[in-house]
């Protein structure tokens, strides 16, 4: 057991994977996040702001702080087994987290330019 200490830095790595059963159904999940997020852009202009995966992926995080509302360790069982019948088009694939504690330099140490690799391993194992 590590006590904290004063100036430790606790990094959370964390890995949330989804399948995309279907796409339609992800891309309206994705707009309507974005609606509650930012109800002030037009609605037509929403599609602008969702012009591919990576945007729709960054809508639901934004709003749910994970791919799904759901909570940590939810799937649909079996490896390969997919839940084809959700109204946002994704079944839950498993996830992650760790804790990594006392990296060299917290990511706000980095100023405007951050670390080349963010996930990158520390080559000496911090203390």
């Amino acid at each position: 057991m590590k006590p904290p200490t004063e100036g430790m830095t606790i990094s959370v790595w964390s890995r949330q994977d989804v399948v995309v059963v279907d796409p339609e159904r992800f891309m309206a999940a994705a707009r309507a996040a974005f609606r509650q997020l930012y109800p002030d852009v037009p609605e037509e202009a929403v599609a602008d702001h969702l012009a591919d995966v990576h945007d729709a992926a960054f809508a639901l995080l934004d709003l749910h702080g994970r791919l799904t509302p759901d909570p940590p360790g939810t799937t649909a069982g079996l490896p390969g087994r997919r839940l084809t019948d959700r109204a946002d088009g994704l079944s839950p694939a498993g996830d992650r987290v760790e804790i990594v504690l006392n990296l060299p330099r917290p990511l706000q140490d980095y100023g405007c330019f951050g670390p080349e690799d963010a996930f990158a391993r520390p080559t000496d194992p911090p203390s």
